[in-house]
């Protein structure tokens, strides 16, 4: 649970990227940097991000239509963005970023200690997200060999049937008898064996 997420920060400027690098640098994360909105994209496409922290104001592809972009991708429409911005509150551009799907927006200055809390919560779904999907990825596999383990075992069912039947048939023969009572010993001991990994199994 304490593995390292990816931390997106997207800002046309570069003195507010290494200020935010330093915001955040105390939770030890993988922090990566975009200076627009395409080269954002490019980013997001390469890696799974449990945050995005996004400018507003950018020349070109502005927040807002980064933002969309994001939303509109099956790959990255999940990811939390938080929208960062120098315009005042009363502006309605908070209200723009919540409706092309941001999870909150604050006005810079903000307080780091605010900024890191937020991020730190986001951090925490991303990691617990990612165990509940390896846990049903075990699930899926635990499944599958469960299937496997009693097919096999009804096989095993249907040799010792037909290794009975032959015995019966090979009664005079000793050396066919002797063969297949060996055969016979072997499937036994596989037999054992498998009842012995079902149980274990069982027991997780």
């Amino acid at each position: 649970m304490n593995r390292q997420v990816k931390i997106l920060l997207v800002d046309d400027n570069e003195e507010s990227l290494i200020a935010l690098e330093a915001v955040l640098r105390p939770l030890q994360q993988l922090l990566f940097k975009a200076r627009s909105g395409p080269e954002a994209m490019k980013l997001m496409l390469r890696h799974d991000f449990a945050v995005v922290l996004l400018d507003v104001l950018m020349p070109g592809m502005d927040g807002f239509e980064t933002a969309t972009h994001i939303k509109r991708l099956d790959q990255t429409r999940d990811v939390p963005i938080i929208f960062l911005t120098g315009t005042e509150p009363n502006s309605g551009s908070a209200f723009r970023g919540y409706a092309v799907g941001a999870v909150d927006y604050l006005t810079k200055p903000f307080d780091p200690w605010v900024l890191r809390s937020k991020v730190a919560v986001f951090m925490e779904l991303f990691r617990k997200t990612a165990v509940l999907m390896e846990q049903a990825a075990l699930l899926a596999q635990l499944v599958q060999d469960n299937e496997a383990l009693d097919g096999f075992a009804r096989r095993l069912e249907a040799v010792e049937t037909r290794l009975e039947g032959l015995a019966g048939e090979a009664a005079g023969d000793e050396g066919v008898r002797e063969a297949v009572k060996d055969l016979a010993d072997r499937v036994g001991a596989m037999q054992t064996a498998f009842e012995a990994v079902s149980t274990a199994r069982g027991r997780e």
